[in-house]
């Protein structure tokens, strides 16, 4: 069986703005209703843990560029604010 791929970001958000569109402008079926709104909700859970993740990848990556920095110009890095705190 081969594997779906993964959405992107951008295409599930993208999918979740189709989702309002319809239901904002009633050209939705009813019959249908509950099963995109069901999918909207998975998409944003989605949405979140990926940028969850990448707010985790950015903050590593920017502490450790202070401690490389720190340790260039000797200045501490204790009690420095992360960007997405």
């Amino acid at each position: 069986m081969a594997k779906k791929k993964q959405q992107t970001y951008k295409e599930a958000l993208e999918e979740i703005e189709k989702i309002i569109s319809e239901i904002e402008n009633e050209t939705i079926d009813i019959d249908v209703l509950a099963v995109k709104v069901k999918h909207a909700s998975e998409l944003i859970k989605s949405c979140r843990q990926k940028l969850a993740k990448t707010e985790k990848e950015v903050n590593k990556v920017l502490e450790e560029f202070e401690e490389e920095s720190a340790e260039e110009t000797g200045e501490e890095t204790e009690g420095k604010e992360e960007l997405f705190s």
